[in-house]
Formats: C-alpha cells, sequence, structure tokens
C-alpha cells in the first residue's frame, strides 16, 4: 500500500533539515563576526570555533530528532489518526524505522496492548493506550478512524480478537507482511497490507523438517498426477527446490499444465522438467509415461473432489478416483517406483458423498490390495481437510458473490469445516512422505478448531465495509447433496498415533483386506463397465462400511437385485477366481478374456495386436486390465 502524503513530508523534512543548517551556520558565522568587533577573535584558537559549528548541529540534530520522537503526532496533526495494535518486537520496530516520515503522515495517536501489561509506558514516544478488549472504547476516544495491526508472527487466535474489535469500533485496519512476505525483512509502513481471509482462518505456519525432505526427494525423478490442480501446482513448487532429477507434471488439463510449466520454468532453470498430457483412467498412455521416464517418486495428487458435482456424477467419480488410483498404483509397482504417496481428504472419515467414498476406497487400495502389498513399493496417503483459495473453495465463492453486491448463500448456519493453507497442505504432504513411521499408513494434520461457514461469510462481509443483512444478505440454501454439518477427523475403524512431527499423526486402519477386497473392487469395476449407477453406489457402501448418510441409504441397492456373477463379470470375472494365474503367465500363453471396448488399446499397424514386452514411446500395448487386480503371484514385477 503506498500512502498518501509520505514524499510531501520526506521532502518537507528534507527542507526542514537543510534550514537548520543553514540556521545554525548563520549563527555560527554571527558569533565570529561578534568576537571580531569586540577584539575578542584573535585569542580563540579556529579549531575551537570549527567545533562549536559542528557541535552545535549534532546538538540540534538530536534535540529535534527528540521532540519528534515525543509528539509524533505534531508532524502532521492533519493525518489519519492511528492506533498501532501491539506493543512487541514489530510494533517498535514499526515506530522506530528510519523512514519516520511515513508514520508522521498517518498521525499515530497511541499504541493498543494485548493484555493491558505495558500500559501507561511510552515505545518509541508512542504511549501505550489500552487493551485490545477497549479498542473501540479508545478509537472513540482519541477519534482514531485507522489501525495498522502490528502483532507477532502466528499470533493467529489475537489477530481474530483484534479483526473483531476493529470491525466493532468501525476502524479501518491493515497489517504488517509477514517476515517471509519481504525479502529484506523490512517492515515499513508503505508495505502495509489488507488483513486476508486465511489470516484469520489459517494456523502457525508449519515447521518443514527440510533435511529429510530434501533427502527424499534430491536426485529422484519425481512425477506429479494432477500437477496443474490447486494442490498439485502448489506441490510442483516446492518440490522444485529440493533438486529432483526431473520433475514429471502429469495432467489431463493443458492450459494450467502449459503456465505452471513456464512458471517453473522461470523459477528454476535449472531443474529438468516434463509435462505430459494424460488421463490417469487411460492405462495404455500412463504405462507409455512411466516407461518412457521410470519415476522412482510418485505423488498422486489427480481426483475430482468437488462434493456436490460428485454426487450427480457418480461414475466418473468412480473412474477417476477409484479406477484412476488402481492404475497410478499398479502402473508405478510395475515400472519400478520405490514410493507412491496418495492425496486425500478428512472426507474420507465417516464419508457421506461419493467424493469422500471414492478416496476412501483409493486409500484401501494402496495399503490392502495383495499384489501391491507384496510389491515392496512404500505405499502412504496423506489427508487434510478444506483448502483456502482452491479452485474449490468456498472464499473464491463468496468473493465473486460480493463483487456481484450479493447475497452471499451459505448452506446451513451451523456449518462447519476444517481450514487450511496451500502452502500448509502442500507442506504436510512433503513432510508425511519424508517421514520413516508413516510408511503403509495414514498420515493426517491436527486440524485444530474447526470454523463456522456463517462466521466466515459475515467477516468477508465487514472486510469490505458492509454490514452483514443490512448492505449484503446472507441466505440459506440447505445442504447440499452428498454434504453434512461437521467434519470428523477419525474414523471408527481408525487409531491416532503420534508422529515425531508435533502437527501430523498416523491414522492405523483395521480395515480388512485381500480376497474380500478384490471380489468388491471386482463387483464395483464390473457394474461401471456396464453402467449400473445404482449398483455402482451399493458397491461403493459395501467397500467403505463406516460410510453415513446420505450416501448409507444406497446400500439398500445391494439387495435389491443378484449380485454379479462371473458371467457378467467381463474383464473382471477371473478375479473371482482364487485359482486364476498371474499377469506375466496370462502373457505367456493362457487365453485372454475379452476387454470392453473403452478400455481396448491396440498398437497402430493396423488394428493388430501389439505382443511387444513392454511399452514404447509412439506405440500402444494391449493392457491386460485383469491383472490389476491379481491375488495368485507372490509378487509382480517391476518392469515387463
Amino acid at each position: 500500500m503506498s500512502i498518501p502524503g509520505v514524499q510531501v513530508v520526506e521532502r518537507h523534512e528534507a527542507e526542514i533539515r537543510v534550514m537548520l543548517a543553514f540556521a545554525i551556520t548563520g549563527g555560527c558565522i554571527g558569533f565570529v563576526l561578534a568576537l571580531y568587533l569586540a577584539y575578542l577573535f584573535p585569542g580563540i584558537p579556529r579549531s575551537v570555533l570549527l567545533g562549536e559549528w559542528v557541535g552545535a548541529i549534532v546538538i540540534a540534530a538530536f534535540i529535534a530528532r527528540a521532540v519528534r520522537k515525543s509528539s509524533p503526532s505534531v508532524a502532521t496533526p492533519r493525518g489519519r489518526r492511528t492506533l498501532v495494535v501491539g506493543s512487541g518486537e514489530r510494533a517498535e520496530q514499526l515506530l522506530r524505522e528510519p523512514r519516520r516520515a511515513e508514520l508522521g503522515a498517518l498521525n499515530i495517536v497511541g499504541l493498543v496492548d494485548l493484555d493491558g501489561a505495558g500500559m501507561g509506558r511510552t515505545i518509541q514516544g508512542v504511549r501505550v493506550v489500552g487493551t485490545i478488549d477497549d479498542l473501540p472504547k479508545v478509537a472513540q476516544r482519541l477519534r482514531a478512524e485507522f489501525a495498522i495491526i502490528a502483532l507477532e508472527a502466528g499470533d493467529l487466535a489475537e489477530m481474530r480478537r483484534v479483526v473483531n474489535q476493529c470491525i466493532a469500533g468501525a476502524l479501518q485496519f491493515k497489517t504488517l507482511p509477514s517476515h517471509h512476505e519481504l525479502p529484506q525483512q523490512s517492515s515499513s509502513v508503505n508495505q502495509l497490507r489488507n488483513v486476508r481471509i486465511d489470516d484469520l482462518l489459517g494456523r502457525a505456519p508449519v515447521n518443514l523438517d527440510l533435511p529429510p525432505v530434501r533427502a527424499d526427494l534430491r536426485d529422484r525423478v519425481v512425477l506429479l498426477t494432477g500437477a496443474a490442480g490447486s494442490i498439485g501446482s502448489e506441490l510442483a513448487r516446492q518440490i522444485a527446490p529440493f533438486d529432483p532429477a526431473r520433475l514429471v507434471l502429469l495432467d489431463q488439463s493443458e492450459s494450467d499444465l502449459y503456465f505452471l510449466h513456464l512458471e517453473l520454468q522461470q523459477a528454476h532453470p535449472g531443474l529438468e522438467l516434463q509435462p505430459v498430457i494424460c488421463d490417469i483412467t487411460n492405462a495404455g498412455r500412463l504405462a507409455q509415461v512411466f516407461a518412457q521416464y521410470r519415476p522412482d517418486y510418485v505423488v498422486h495428487a489427480a481426483a475430482y473432489k468437488h462434493v456436490p458435482l460428485m454426487e450427480t456424477n457418480v461414475l466418473e467419480a468412480v473412474r477417476n478416483n477409484v479406477l484412476g488410483t488402481l492404475l497410478v498404483a499398479t502402473t508405478a509397482v510395475r515400472y519400478g517406483a520405490s514410493k507412491v504417496l496418495l492425496v486425500s481428504t478428512d472426507k474420507a472419515i465417516k464419508p457421506s458423498s461419493v467424493m469422500g467414498a471414492t478416496k476412501r476406497v483409493a486409500e484401501r487400495i494402496i495399503f490392502g490390495l495383495p499384489n501391491l502389498h507384496r510389491s515392496g513399493t512404500d505405499f502412504r496417503a496423506v489427508r487434510f481437510g478444506n483448502v483456502l483459495a482452491s479452485k474449490g473453495s468456498v472464499i473464491p465463492l463468496f468473493e465473486r458473490q460480493l463483487a456481484a453486491g450479493g447475497p452471499i448463500t451459505v448452506t446451513d448456519p451451523l456449518v462447519e469445516r476444517y481450514f487450511m493453507t496451500i502452502p500448509e497442505a502442500a507442506q504436510l504432504v512433503l513432510q508425511a512422505g519424508s517421514l520413516p513411521e508413516t510408511a503403509g499408513a495414514i498420515a493426517m494434520l491436527k486440524m485444530g478448531e474447526p470454523v463456522r461457514i456463517l462466521d466466515l461469510a459475515e467477516k468477508l462481509i465487514r472486510f469490505t465495509g458492509r454490514v452483514p443483512g443490512k448492505d449484503v444478505r446472507i441466505v440459506f440454501t440447505g445442504l447440499r447433496p452428498g454434504e453434512k454439518l461437521t467434519e470428523e477427523q477419525v474414523s471408527i475403524l481408525e487409531a491416532g498415533v503420534p508422529t515425531s512431527s508435533e502437527k501430523i499423526r498416523i491414522s492405523q486402519t483395521t480395515e480388512s483386506a485381500g480376497p474380500e477386497l478384490v471380489q468388491k473392487l471386482s463387483r464395483l469395476f464390473t457394474h461401471l463397465d456396464v453402467g449400473d449407477q445404482e449398483r455402482v453406489l451399493a458397491t461403493l457402501c459395501e467397500l467403505v462400511p463406516e460410510c453415513v448418510p446420505p450416501l448409507q441409504q444406497s446400500r439398500a441397492a445391494v439387495t435389491a437385485g443378484p449380485r454379479a456373477t462371473r458371467e457378467d463379470a467381463g474383464q473382471w470375472g477371473d478375479l473371482l477366481d482364487p485359482s486364476h494365474v498371474g499377469w506375466r503367465e496370462r502373457r505367456r500363453g493362457v487365453q485372454r478374456h475379452a476387454i470392453p471396448p473403452d478400455l481396448r488399446v491396440t498398437d497402430r499397424r493396423q488394428g493388430a495386436g501389439c505382443r511387444r514386452q513392454a511399452a514404447r514411446v509412439g506405440g500402444r500395448r494391449q493392457t491386460d486390465m485383469g491383472m490389476l487386480l491379481a491375488t495368485g503371484s507372490s509378487a509382480v514385477p517391476h518392469g515387463s
């Protein structure tokens, strides 16, 4: 922010300094003339006269500075009457900074302390005149109209208190940028910024343990799925500085991937980047990517995440979030990846929605599928809550509604959510990926206290200087499909275990695995192949027994008709037969099952089946989907 009048005040003070120097010099010359006329000049050494001139200038400058510090409001009595909230190091730094004229333009009339411990004392000539709780009364008494919030970094609870009191006192307010936002650790008042909603909803920054994360990523080929999304792009930004041998950015969104690639190229010119357009449900294309780049570390962030939208697009939610995860995990194992990290969500805990259930099934796949479990690949998952400013977040929606003049729509006055910032979420993923104790487990951040969405909407309205319900209406629309009032942090099937990181714990699952999981997944994919949405929902509920209404109501469809049989199962039918052979033996001569048209991948050469033993760039390999859920082989090879 640029403060009006700053340059004028600086020029005025410079003129005063020059005039003061001229006045002292003139006085010294007059003094010398007086001595000369009184015939006293010959007896006084010239060094004494020179010292007197220099000393007079120094003493005058010191006195002027002291006077100006003791009464800052005198400098520009017509400036905006301003309170500085905070009496710690940041407030003192603000008041003593060299560019003092900028403060003069604001006319600082007092300091507001957090708890009253500094009442009556003076900091850099500014008196502590009250506490945060007294802020509205202090503002009225001193006729203040503006406030600078100069709290220490991480005082988020106090930030909420201050903002509430500023709003109650009808004060306009801004805050100092945090230290990481200022390259030179400056707190210059002309860099004041608006208080952002994440200042109120976030928590103290995650202290990323850099050495383990660097050791985990350095000199490795990292493949990031969903790289162009909100979380994926932030993960890419935070992975890049740790010097991976190559960073493969995989997404099906062309434009977003293009701009992310340009951004990273400019920020990290020495990093080998490879943007890849790929749909994770395209098994043949996915195999080509893994065969070409041979990633060692796979971060799987690609997913459909919008809860109400997935309620009306059930088949695509299952195809992308469940089948896509299965393909990424099995392809990673086949091509020798040593670690796979799944980006999950807190909505997978006792899910009420299709999206939450599909992410829970994705977790079950990587931890419970026999051929993945025996592969030796390190599988992990990370859950986190709602992400501020992501494409699906409520904040951008509220901001668009405010820009249009309202109304703001809130689903229910009691609905609450846990929030975190995008950088915090990305840091959690990287830290969980590097902790030894999170291997083979689900990592979860300590989410703090939930935030009521109604309170969030009201604060956003007040930030713009308007009054909720008067200037901008708030309309309650009712819970959307798949939503619940509150999110939970632990499932009935899980136990929380602390880790070496203060903010990360492990959710240990007691879920069933093995043949039961294989059979249910086989049935799920069979119904998906034929487009039977009702039975897809029913089988999804079977796979997630801890699901709650409204999703739980779909369980009744399981008994509404006959279960899938081997004859109905198509390419998934052999999964129900525990005696079927492993995928390598099948490729050596066992008759293949039919592949549905939408999953059939053929070679370019006039449609002939490709019999190459490995995928190659430019060609297509026939993909045998049945092997993905194999249970009969003792190990899954890392290459074909």
